[in-house]
């Protein structure tokens, strides 16, 4: 995911294919007073490869749309994750306006006032149909502008095989266990990493967060103003330098360590625990690792939420066509639609209904523990445009936490954080 969030292409370990455009390669027409009205939809690639594109799965659904409403048309240009930020922003200062995009973060768009409120798109039915979480993650100043399209969850993964050789009978539930655990197989289990801590540049943030909501933190206070500082986050990344980093327990240097690190050690048997999304399911399928899925230890016992991420629709008010955007993006968010990607791409759902339709399926059974934890997700302050540069300060440092001085740290990041919403 791209800007505010991982993007999901990256999560679900998909590859990422350069595509051309779909389509036309002009911008929205407004059409004649008796021809249809064209509408562009840009959209980020979750395939891989050709034969996996998402512009397979957006051209069905224009063609199916269009066929029940001949006076619009939709002109689909599907563009790899790579790419899409640099080239929508191209599109912006040419005046060549998308009319719906598809990708990983929307803030930036509503501080330029580009964008159309969720209620102005989509109907009374299908915005009460989206995950409430989900939707309020979409909110700037109270008022939703992000429509969420997929999401992913983080839950704990373990290797079941390992900790039998340790003899621990349970996963983890708390800090303390955690501690044990990994001090059980560092002795016992020689040449694995007992715990798998990826605090470098990829996705700091995604850790961090995790942790410190265990301690009742994260990245802002209630008010949501930012509180990098707080005493529950300096404390959390002392017990993890503590009890983790320096008994050494996971990697020697977490904040030069990436997810992908993480995972690939995780799927390949070499690390015995580790907080991961749902493509670490198939990874370790592939590996033979035999896995386990729990909820998060927290501090005094497992979470009962847990991170999320989600990837974003958004409907842009530079060419009108508020109508014929309303019309596609309901039929976009039908469960017919919404489970086809979802299913195509192994991810998670964003609307009630097909939460619904894949947690009684009895078709993702290995979700399910993702499954439980979506409704009550927590986020990224995303409505905040500040959290791109807030972010980015703790990607680049925030892993050093636990090498260096906790409380200096953060302190320094939340000066930055400070610094940034000052020049707003």
């Amino acid at each position: 995911m791209k800007k505010n969030v991982l993007h999901l292409s990256a999560l679900c370990t998909v590859g990422v294919l350069a595509l051309a455009a779909c389509g036309s390669s002009g911008g929205s027409s407004g059409g004649s007073a008796s021809g249809p009205v064209t509408i562009k939809l840009v959209a980020a690639d979750y395939g891989d490869k050709a034969s996996n594109s998402s512009s397979l799965y957006w051209n069905d659904v224009a063609k199916s749309f269009e066929a029940s409403n001949p006076n619009i048309k939709v002109d689909v240009q599907v563009i790899n994750w790579n790419d899409i930020d640099a080239q929508v922003k191209t599109m912006i200062q040419s005046g060549n306006y998308p009319d719906v995009l598809q990708t990983g973060g929307y803030a930036d768009k509503v501080a330029d006032n580009l964008l159309y409120p969720a209620s102005s798109v989509l109907s009374p039915s299908t915005q009460s149909n989206i995950i409430p979480s989900f939707a309020k993650a979409g909110e700037v100043s109270g008022t939703q502008y992000g429509i969420p399209f997929v999401s992913s969850a983080r839950a704990f993964f373990y290797n079941k095989t390992i900790f039998a050789q340790a003899g621990i009978a349970a996963p983890p539930q708390t800090w303390a266990d955690v501690a044990a655990d990994a001090a059980q197989i560092k002795a016992k289990v020689p040449g694995v990493t007992p715990y798998a801590l990826p605090l470098g540049p990829e996705e700091a943030q995604a850790e961090s967060m995790i942790w410190e909501l265990g301690n009742g933190g994260g990245p802002t206070d209630a008010s949501g103003k930012y509180a990098l500082n707080s005493q529950a986050n300096i404390d959390t990344f002392s017990w993890l330098k503590t009890n983790l980093v320096d008994p050494g327990l996971t990697y020697a240097n977490p904040a030069t360590t990436d997810r992908k690190t993480a995972f690939a050690d995780f799927a390949a048997g070499k690390a015995g625990m580790l907080n991961g999304h749902p493509s670490l399911i198939q990874m370790s399928t592939d590996g033979k690792v035999d896995y386990g899925v729990a909820p998060i230890p927290g501090k005094t016992g497992p979470l009962k939420s847990t991170l999320g991420v989600a990837d974003w629709m958004m409907a842009f008010k530079k060419n009108g066509h508020q109508d014929q955007i309303k019309k596609f993006l309901d039929f976009a968010y039908s469960k017919e639609n919404t489970l086809k990607f979802d299913e195509t791409y192994n991810l998670m759902p964003v609307t009630q209904d097909t939460l619904t339709d894949m947690t009684n399926s009895g078709k993702h059974a290995d979700l399910a523990p993702f499954f439980a934890l979506l409704p009550n997700a927590e986020f990224y302050p995303l409505g905040n445009t500040t959290w791109d540069t807030v972010s980015a300060a703790i990607k680049k440092s925030g892993g050093t936490a636990v090498t260096g001085d906790p409380a200096k740290v953060l302190g320094d990041l939340q000066k930055q954080a400070q610094d940034a919403a000052s020049n707003n």
